[in-house]
């Protein structure tokens, strides 16, 4: 404070000389900040190892998938048939066939949930892959050309930044898989 009030500055112009003070002494060859966006919906839509990924998950759950359609269109149309019978079925055949298309209605419920709990593991596990896969390129391409973050979630990138084609790019290659 003394030098400040021999040299006649208030204390915020003193605290504005010395931050522009310090500016100029700060080394010349300081590195700028270097960041980069990396888009992981991209990665998942463009990525050819993603796309292998969804055909082995289409082939591997195909099956199962035509079966539940094949059992709910069946039900369908047994629950139409009885709507058109009920009124000529007696009451214990109109309950007994209510009661089948209950439970087999019920059964195809089940069937439907532990295809849609497999489906969400073995995608989950695909794409698993497929970001470690990822993370591994990006990290290559940070190193390479000195990158000091790269963000893969963000409210805003200015697309200058964003370094998803170069990691496509790494990842299609050939020599990548």
């Amino acid at each position: 404070m003394s030098f400040l009030r021999h040299t006649g500055l208030r204390p915020l112009q003193g605290l504005v000389l010395a931050l522009a003070c310090a500016a100029f002494v700060a080394p010349a060859h300081a590195q700028e900040f270097k960041a980069g966006f990396v888009n992981t919906d991209r990665i998942f839509r463009e990525a050819s190892s993603a796309k292998q990924a969804q055909a082995r998950l289409e082939q591997e759950f195909s099956k199962r998938e035509k079966e539940l359609v094949d059992l709910g269109n069946s039900i369908k149309a047994m629950s139409e048939k009885f709507e058109r019978e009920a009124p000529t079925l007696s009451e214990s055949q109109r309950a007994a066939r209510q009661k089948q298309i209950i439970e087999q209605d019920r059964e195809f419920q089940r069937k439907q949930r532990e295809f849609q709990e497999d489906l969400n593991a073995r995608k989950n596990e695909e794409l698993q892959q497929v970001l470690d896969r990822a993370n591994k390129v990006i990290k290559q391409v940070a190193e390479a050309e000195k990158y000091d973050v790269i963000l893969q979630e963000a409210v805003y990138i200015n697309p200058r930044l964003d370094i998803t084609d170069k990691v496509l790019k790494v990842l299609n290659a050939p020599s990548a898989k």
